[in-house]
């Protein structure tokens, strides 16, 4: 026989995790993820997830993006030329040596018929 129960309280409808991703659109998987990890609110039963209603509200709560506050605009500082060194402080052009590519691994390999 279940027990007796105020008819004053109502017991809270608890969801599934499959009725809260609909909701949600999300997947059911991210839901018992999240809960998983402890990242949302969540009521256990057994070795089940179960949510209620606050639950949901409280999630959809924790994920709401709210646009950033205006930011007041700072006037602008003049841009100044950056000053040029004479010439005389220039340091002198260094010789450059003039770069090759070397041959991939393969075509070297193959160029002196290694055997693997």
């Amino acid at each position: 026989m279940p027990p007796a129960l105020n008819s004053d309280a109502a017991l809270p409808r608890l969801y599934l995790p499959e009725e809260v991703a609909a909701f949600l659109g999300c997947s059911a998987w991210w839901v018992k993820d999240r809960a998983r990890r402890r990242l949302i609110p969540f009521t256990r039963v057994g070795r089940a997830y179960r949510f209620t209603t606050e639950h949901l509200a409280e999630i959809i709560r924790m994920h709401e993006a709210r646009p950033a506050a205006p930011q007041q605009r700072v006037p602008a500082a003049p841009i100044l030329k950056p000053l040029t060194p004479p010439a005389s402080s220039l340091p002198a052009a260094v010789p450059t040596s003039r770069l090759r590519a070397r041959l991939p691994r393969r075509a070297r390999q193959s160029r002196f018929g290694t055997a693997a």
